[in-house]
Parts: structure tokens; sequence; C-alpha cells
């Protein structure tokens, strides 16, 4: 019996990157095999059914995975996550001429985000400036919806309405406001931070309690065992944005919660009911 893993295929480099895990776990004795998915939702509902063993699971995937778990009777929690996926930050971003000064100022003002579905730069920091007393006019660009916010198209999109004065601020995770700099997407020193959020998680290795014990124990011990130091698995740990395996923990998710139900993303029982969301 192998252990089945899943994964969202939402660049070409998912596929390089689990295809060289395989090879260096099953090298290590343990019977490794995953299965890629267009999108999370499916991914999932076939993690909480018992179709895989483990998702690698963006953390609005994470959510929807322990309440749809708890509502037909079992559970997951979370094995591994990665360095960098811990107390990470969202941020509005506006101009640096702008005379924005407050988040207050946004007031009948247009904010871009991400995709529907993106937690880092749709969900929380709309979450944040509602927390705020903000309801700004909200023009979303809803690239790889179904992703997670993984395809950070949408983000970038909403970078570049900013810089062409489309819009007054644009939602982002802290990491990408650096890397559109460095890449050009926002000239270097063109905006500033008008607020960012509270710190918070990012992805999850979950795995589901049906999921057999041995192999999960032996999975997340070879997780951690990975070395930045070995040449063959540093190249996969550089494309998937870590140096080290840190064991999971589920106390970084609470805005990301009180952002679905804020916003109606989730019921309770993790039934889609973001209207018009279809993955």
């Amino acid at each position: 019996m192998s252990l089945l893993m899943g994964a969202v295929a939402y660049d070409a480099k998912v596929v390089t990157i689990w295809s060289g895990f395989r090879a260096w776990l099953s090298a290590q004795g343990l019977p490794f095999d995953f299965v890629l998915y267009s999108n999370y939702e499916r991914q999932v509902e076939d993690l909480v059914d018992g179709r895989i063993h483990a998702a690698w699971n963006s953390p609005l995937a994470w959510i929807r995975a322990r309440r749809l778990a708890a509502a037909r009777g079992t559970s997951v929690r979370a094995l591994a996550m990665r360095d960098t996926d811990r107390d990470l930050r969202s941020v509005v971003v506006v101009r640096g001429d702008s005379d924005i000064r407050l988040p207050a100022d946004l007031k009948g003002k247009t904010v871009a985000t991400g995709a529907v579905d993106s937690p880092q730069a749709t969900l929380l920091p709309l979450h944040h400036l509602r927390e705020l007393g903000v309801e700004p006019v909200v023009r979303r660009f809803d690239v790889g919806v179904g992703l997670h916010g993984d395809h950070v198209g949408g983000e970038r999109d909403a970078a570049r309405a900013l810089v062409s004065g489309e819009v007054a601020a644009a939602c982002m995770i802290d990491a990408n406001h650096l890397l559109f700099e460095q890449e050009g997407t926002l000239p270097a020193g063109s905006t500033r931070i008008l607020t960012a959020t509270a710190p918070y998680d990012h992805c999850n290795m979950t795995v589901v309690a049906s999921a057999p014990a041995e192999l999960v124990d032996e999975f997340g011990r070879l997780l951690a065992g990975m070395s930045y130091a070995d040449p063959e698995v540093r190249p996969l740990l550089d494309l998937e944005g870590l140096k080290a395996w840190k064991p999971g923990r589920e106390s970084g998710y609470a805005e990301l919660e009180a952002a679905v139900d804020g916003g109606g993303f989730y019921d309770g029982s993790g039934r889609v009911t973001a209207p018009g969301y279809t993955p």
C-alpha cells in the first residue's frame, strides 16, 4: 500500500516538485504516490472521503477540510508545513504619491484584490478592512479561480491596476509586495503599505484520520528530515519555496476562519456558500 497525496496543479512546476519528492521518498523506503487536481475543492472532498490520504492544502482548503471532516464524522490534522508558511501578513498598498493616509480614507474608493478564493489577496485583507470599519468598492481580478490564490496572476493584475491609476489601493501578501517590486510590476519605491493584517499561517500538509498511521508517521518523519544541504532535494525545496519542513500547527488560522465566516465563503459544515464561486 502506498501513501497517496493530492496536490493542486497551479503551475507546471508542481509536477517537477512532487515527482522529485516521490523519487526521494521512495528511495528512503516510503511507498508514496501523488495525484494532481485542477482545484482545491475537489481535492478536499477526496481527502475527507478517504480517496487520498494526504493533501498539500492551501490555508483556505485547510479550513474547508476541517469543517467538512467534522460534519462527516471524521477529522483531519496538519502534519507538516514549510518554514515559510508561518506568521505571514497581507497588506493593503497605495501609490506613494496618494493622499490616502488612513484606512478610513478608502471609503468610497476602489480597492483591487486577487481572485475570489485567494486567502492572501482577497479574503484576509478585506476582512481586515471590515474590522477597521471600511467597506470599499472592490474590483476583483479572478485569475485562476479554484487555485485559492496559488496562481498569483490576479494578485499581480491588482498591482498593475494600482500602478495604472485604475484603483486607489491593492491587496497582496507582503512577500509578493516585495516580489512585484523586484520584478518591476511595481516600480521600486512607487508604493507604500497603508495597513497590514494580523499574522497568519499559510499552507499545510493535511492528513485524514482514516489514513494508514504508520505510513503517515513515516511521511512526516521523512519530510522533517529533508536537508537543504542535500543536493538532491535542495532544487526541489527551492521550487517549493522552503528550506525546511516544520511540524504542522493549527493555531495560525483564526483570522482566516473569521474571514471565511464574515465573507460567507463556506458554512460551518464546509459547504461552499460564496455567491458565484464555481471552481
